[in-house]
């Protein structure tokens, strides 16, 4: 059964121009980091000026953290943390074949990807305010620890507890996708002046990488915005 999000309408009062793309991949396939998929992440990090609405938007993700109380020079999104590290280092370190497609996806159009285990999910994922009761279960220097974010930060989070902290800033280990994932859930994540055809190009791509991986997976797409928050289905590659 395909997953896909709830969004809450106070999200779209925040930043009435968010618009989510969700991906819901069963049958797919994982594998560790190869020639294509570190080719990838190269493209990506040479191509990193290639759309000039990029830093806008990134601006507009630093604008959308300030509005629920971050500060985004502390904790970025995880677009701009990405792009960041590849301009320093002039590189990206692989970490599997699937990781690898998403992360430069997210540089090519400087748009946070967000991707899942859905095995791991606990019910439904739920983009919401959070109150800060929520546990958050991460690691700092190599041991677990519980955190709990700050009371109205936005999150993504399960039955569970949260999944991703301060929006798409942090994701924590539980939920992360591995060599052996085969279900997952993705969702790319865009706020104006990126446009939406870039939007549906991004998902375009992930699906072709995907599909590279795994000639037999399934997938289903929705989209989510102040219009329809509830979703609506659309049809990709």
């Amino acid at each position: 059964m395909p997953l896909h999000p709830i969004i809450d309408p106070e999200i779209f009062t925040l930043r009435p121009d968010f618009i989510a793309l969700s991906l819901s991949v069963e049958n797919g396939r994982n594998i560790a980091s190869m020639s294509d998929s570190e080719a990838q992440l190269a493209q990506a990090i040479a191509a990193l000026e290639g759309n000039p609405w990029a830093e806008a938007h990134l601006d507009a993700w630093r604008e959308a953290y300030r509005a629920f109380g971050a500060k985004p020079k502390r904790t970025p999104s995880s677009a701009e943390a990405l792009r960041k590290r590849a301009l320093k280092d002039g590189q990206m370190r692989p970490l599997n074949a699937v990781v690898d497609l998403y992360n430069a996806i997210s540089l090519r159009f400087a748009i946070p990807v967000g991707g899942e285990d859905a095995t791991s999910y606990d019910g439904t994922p739920h983009l919401c305010r959070a109150t800060g009761s929520e546990p958050f279960h991460t690691t700092v220097d190599g041991q677990p620890v519980v955190e709990a974010p700050d009371p109205g930060e936005v999150i993504w989070r399960d039955n569970t507890g949260v999944t991703c902290r301060r929006w798409n800033w942090r994701q924590g280990p539980r939920t992360q996708i591995t060599e052996g994932s085969r279900d997952m859930w993705f969702v790319l994540e865009r706020l104006d002046p990126m446009p939406i055809e870039a939007l549906l190009q991004a998902g375009e791509d992930l699906i072709v990488g995907l599909q590279r991986l795994s000639s037999v997976l399934n997938v289903s797409v929705m989209q989510y915005d102040a219009i329809r928050p509830q979703g609506t289905p659309v049809a990709l590659t």
